[in-house]
């Protein structure tokens, strides 16, 4: 996912917003990894909006997406001008309602917005861990999780929602805590990567672990491997879009010039395009927490964790209401994908909405308004609530 995609406001902000650390660990109770290896004295960094009532029934978690962080929605300061990277969905009228639901978002372990992740300093080295912090996983992620939300007093989530990466910590959820959650709404996703996902990530590893500069890892004194994590972000940013979209965007349009070149400038508006989406990318985000994200989302099989190779049996485990979106013009998470969770969730009797929402605009579809999306998450969270209120989540 696109952490880049140009945010459009459509309603009223939650306002001011504040990022929390919420730490465990420190006492002997150590996070277990899914590698075999203990972190102990883990950082989360996380945000909420929204009150939290006083069963503490209204809670929704909102999971990122891969480079996503924790700021969902609102803004730091009065004249900060980036809002928060789903400000168009979470708000007061908004489908994920502030006025009526409390929203956290955590920043995941591995990342490098405030959680623990390789930038964190090594105590045993005193200075950044790099590539001696161990490989995590989507489940991983989840268990952090889970011990925020228990450290906020909530038993069961009204609902967990998130796309693309995110869209895996909700499946995850689902069947690792199935008491935890009511309903689970995973937007743009899938249950494992193709090959086809697994070699475009690779690739992009192969473009950070290439630079002079990355040094194994140890490069947070003698310089970062801006090149190289640039390359990687212009090869991600190319499965984000479809050829429709950027065939719309782009074409085969001159960037400032009348004519080409003949030689290696940037010629082409999209050249130009990627370029300036990997030059921005460098500076907000770390080359080591973009290998073990990648990384970890290249793990994740939900049918071989949970269902010794069955989705239906990795289902079996689930409780929970579903609401399952794709899209259309969706190739790196195609619709085929989406649709084959919902048959081990329908095989197991699960109460599920399906719906493939037309959209030319590929991957990051899920992060632009769409009055229909809108439309399908309010409506579906509305009857949630409700049900939920009413004991309805212990009949399924």
């Amino acid at each position: 996912m696109s952490k880049d995609t140009e945010i459009i406001d459509t309603g009223a902000s939650v306002g001011l917003v504040q990022r929390h650390t919420f730490t465990f660990g420190k006492t002997g109770d150590t996070l277990k990894l899914e590698s075999g290896r203990e972190l102990a004295s883990v950082h989360l960094a996380y945000e909420t909006c929204g009150t939290l009532n006083a069963d503490k029934t209204n809670a929704i978690l909102v999971c990122h997406a891969l480079t996503g962080d924790s700021h969902v929605a609102g803004y730091y300061q009065e004249d900060d001008p980036k809002l928060g990277w789903w400000e168009i969905m979470v708000g007061p009228g908004k489908p994920l309602d502030t006025d009526k639901y409390f929203i956290i978002c955590s920043n995941v372990i591995g990342g490098c917005m405030g959680s623990s992740g390789p930038v964190t300093r090594n105590p045993e080295k005193d200075k950044p861990y790099g590539t001696d912090f161990p490989v995590v996983t989507i489940g991983d992620m989840v268990s952090c999780q889970r011990r925020l939300v228990d450290s906020l007093g909530i038993e069961k989530l009204l609902a967990v929602v998130g796309g693309s990466v995110g869209g895996m910590q909700v499946l995850e959820w689902s069947v690792r805590y199935p008491d935890r959650v009511c309903a689970a709404l995973p937007l743009a996703t899938t249950t494992k990567h193709s090959a086809q996902a697994i070699a475009f990530n690779e690739v992009a590893r192969q473009a950070i672990m290439a630079d002079p500069k990355w040094n194994g890892g140890d490069y947070y004194e003698s310089g970062r491997p801006e090149h190289g994590l640039a390359v990687a972000r212009m090869v991600g940013h190319i499965t984000y879009l479809s050829d429709e979209s950027m065939r719309h965007k782009f074409d085969r349009k001159l960037q400032d010039r009348g004519e080409v070149s003949f030689d290696f400038e940037a010629d082409f508006q999209v050249e130009s395009y990627l370029r300036y989406q990997g030059n921005k990318f460098v500076n907000r985000f770390d080359a080591n927490s973009f290998l073990y994200l990648t990384k970890a989302a290249d793990y994740f099989n939900l049918e071989n964790q949970y269902g010794d190779g069955s989705l239906v049996a990795a289902f079996s485990r689930a409780k929970c209401r579903y609401l399952v979106i794709s899209f259309t013009s969706d190739w790196l998470y195609p619709t085929y994908q989406s649709k084959a969770m919902v048959k081990g969730m329908k095989k197991n009797g699960l109460d599920v909405s399906f719906c493939e929402i037309e959209a030319p605009w590929g991957h990051d579809a899920f992060l632009l308004p769409n009055e229909r999306l809108d439309k399908l998450i309010g409506g579906f969270l509305d009857r949630v609530h409700a049900e939920c209120a009413l004991g309805a989540d212990n009949e399924i």
